[in-house]
Formats: structure tokens, C-alpha cells, sequence
């Protein structure tokens, strides 16, 4: 098998790019590394093109500038030279001017899944995730490039108060104990704390960090506030951050597909979640996103190479396999939008090594 999207280094890198051979070696690193799918090229979907939400350049600067900035803030308390500070307003707005102009560019996006990266760096993607998410959202919802500005910092920094807490208990593999639990909460005071005094970040951005926690019904923390009491652009963040956390592979658990961290999120509609954000934020996740392999009710077996943007739970399915498991020399494709009666029951077993399989333009 060969690759068919590039993987990311924590330093924005090329880890692995297009068309590499993957050998025993080579996924038993990805492995390691926590590296749980990869887009897998195939000559029955070579005309299949992987969306991009952002493009290469943006992402390799983003995650530079993300790695760089926050290694920057974790080391502040601990510096005694007399090396000036940086200051973390100019490369973060520079690097949201880029997302901006990206999401602009594809104005009919999808939420896609973005976590093609490693777990001991995922405050890394997972900030960039939440960033470039809900910018979409933002988008979407008809904000001014101004309140884009402010609202993708906000995302961007909501966990930045972690770069503050012992990495021990942000990587632990188990169960947190009650007190480090309260560590872990710690972060979104700490990052308010950070980002108040920062300066030309909006105070605004601070009090994402600060409530991305807090739900509707004052369940969360760190102050439980309720309704109105929380910002609207940290409703936005808190929602966003919890699908990213749910889809995105983590040291104590494996990650869960779009559609079954969207009826989580439903689960809160009203009580943790504004219905009217879970609402557009249904329609803008490609539920069952571009290469995902799925198995339909039929027995059928195949890989998603289409999305209706009016109806992202039906999407277009090329049939790779018939009802018996045997592989078509001939593929075909239902367009589920049409073909009502056909639902998907789940991803392919055969493709559960290889969880999203497709191939790039």
C-alpha cells in the first residue's frame, strides 16, 4: 500500500509524503507514534480528490508557528536570561490571515477530519483543529473578517493554560486520580491568565480559553456559568473543542468517527450545547467524510467519494466490494441522497487497518 495524503512532523515537517511505500517498519512507527489511519491510495478511486480545508503551506506554518509560540509560554517562568519576550500577537495573527484567507477560498467546505498527527504533540493539532473548525463555523454563521480574527484566536489559544500543566498528567495512559483531575481543569484559568495581559490579543480571545469549559445547564467549569453568562464565541470553541477531542486519537483511548461523535454532541443539544450551533455545526461535518471506507446495509462494501453539502449524512458510495466480500472488477456508485432506502451500517471491517482508504488527485 501506498500513501495518499501527506503526514505532518510536530514541526510542521513532512513526516511521510505522497506515495510512499508502507512497509512493516514504517507502520509499525506510524503506530508508535499514535498514528491510528492513513489515506491509502487505490487505482479504483484515483480520480477521488482528498479535500483540504487548509492548504500544505498554511499547515506547515501553522504548525511551526503554534510549536514555536507555545514551547515559548511554557518556558516563560522558568527563564531567568535576559532574552526579550516574544510576543505572540504578530505570528498568530499572520497565521490566522492565512487560515482566513484559505476557508474564504472554499466557501463550501466541510468539516473534515484533520488529525494526521502524532499523540505526543496533540495540544498542537488539536489547537489547530479547533482553530481552523470553528473559523469554518464562523464563516458559515456570517461573521466579519474582524470577528473571524478574534474568534479563530480564541480557538486557536483556548488550551494554552496546558502549557502550563505537568505533561505527566496531560500524557497519563489511565485513569486520572480526583486531584489531578482538578489539575487538568486548571487550564482554563491558567490560559485566561496568560492571555489577558498579552498584548493586541482581544480580551474576548482570553475568555475563550477561560470558558470553553462552561455549558448551558452550569455543569462545567471552571466557574459554572449558565446560558447567557458564557460568550458566544466560547460556546463556539467549547463545542468544537469537544468534537475534535472525540475524533481525534488520544494515549488512553482510540478516536471515534464524525458520526458517532455527533450524536454525543446531540445528546447535549439544550443542556451543554446551543441547538442552533449543534444545528449548523451538523450541516457544515462531513458526517462521513471524502475516503472513508463504509459497508452498507446491502452487504456491499465501499469508499465515500462524494458529499451532498445540502445532506452530508447521504453521501456518494463507490462500491468496491458486492455482497459476498469479492472485490468488483467493475466498481459502481449509489448516490445514498437518491437511493433512500440504502443506509450505512457501519465502516468496513476489511478496512479497519487502514480506517479511511482513498487516494489523492
Amino acid at each position: 500500500m501506498k500513501l495518499a495524503k501527506i503526514i505532518f512532523s510536530q514541526d510542521g515537517l513532512v513526516l511521510l509524503g505522497e506515495n510512499v511505500e508502507l512497509t512493516e517498519r514504517i507502520i509499525a512507527r506510524l503506530t508508535e507514534l499514535g498514528i491510528q489511519f492513513v489515506y491509502i491510495a487505490d487505482a479504483r478511486t484515483a480520480d477521488v480528490v482528498l479535500p483540504e480545508l487548509i492548504s500544505e503551506d498554511t499547515m506547515r506554518v501553522a504548525l511551526t508557528e503554534i510549536r514555536t509560540n507555545f514551547r515559548e509560554i511554557m518556558e516563560r517562568p522558568n527563564r531567568r536570561s535576559a532574552k526579550p519576550r516574544i510576543f505572540i500577537d504578530k505570528p498568530f495573527r499572520q497565521m490566522m490571515n492565512m487560515v482566513i484567507d484559505d476557508l474564504l477560498s472554499r466557501r463550501d467546505a466541510m468539516v473534515m477530519l484533520m488529525n494526521m498527527s502524532t499523540v505526543d504533540h496533540y495540544l498542537y493539532q488539536h489547537s489547530l483543529n479547533v482553530c481552523v473548525y470553528t473559523t469554518l463555523l464562523g464563516i458559515a454563521h456570517g461573521y466579519s473578517r474582524d470577528e473571524l480574527m478574534t474568534l479563530g484566536l480564541g480557538a486557536l489559544l483556548h488550551d494554552i493554560g496546558k502549557t502550563r500543566i505537568d505533561p505527566g498528567v496531560l500524557k497519563k495512559n489511565g485513569s486520572l486520580t480526583s486531584e489531578e483531575y482538578e489539575e487538568i481543569k486548571r487550564h482554563a484559568e491558567l490560559g485566561y491568565l496568560i492571555l489577558k495581559d498579552e498584548p493586541n490579543i482581544p480580551l474576548l480571545a482570553a475568555h475563550c480559553a477561560y470558558q470553553h469549559h462552561e455549558r448551558l445547564d452550569g455543569s462545567g467549569y471552571p466557574r459554572g456559568l449558565k446560558g447567557d453568562e458564557i460568550q458566544e464565541f466560547a460556546k463556539w470553541v467549547g463545542l468544537v473543542d469537544s468534537y475534535d477531542a472525540m475524533t481525534t486519537n488520544r494515549i488512553y483511548r482510540s478516536p471515534m468517527l464524525p458520526h458517532h461523535a455527533m450524536e454525543q454532541l446531540y445528546a447535549g443539544s439544550g443542556s451543554l450545547y446551543e441547538q442552533r450551533m449543534l444545528q449548523l455545526f451538523r450541516d457544515k461535518v462531513a458526517i462521513y467524510p471524502i475516503g472513508l471506507s463504509v459497508k452498507l446495509h446491502t452487504g456491499e462494501s465501499g469508499v465515500v467519494v462524494g458529499i451532498h453539502s445540502s445532506c452530508p449524512h447521504r453521501p456518494v458510495v463507490r462500491v468496491l466490494y458486492n455482497e459476498a466480500g469479492e472485490a468488483l472488477k467493475i466498481p459502481y456508485e449509489k448516490d445514498l441522497s437518491r437511493q433512500l432506502s440504502v443506509m450505512i451500517v457501519g465502516v468496513d471491517d476489511r478496512a479497519q487497518s487502514d480506517a479511511l482508504a482513498a487516494t489523492a488527485d
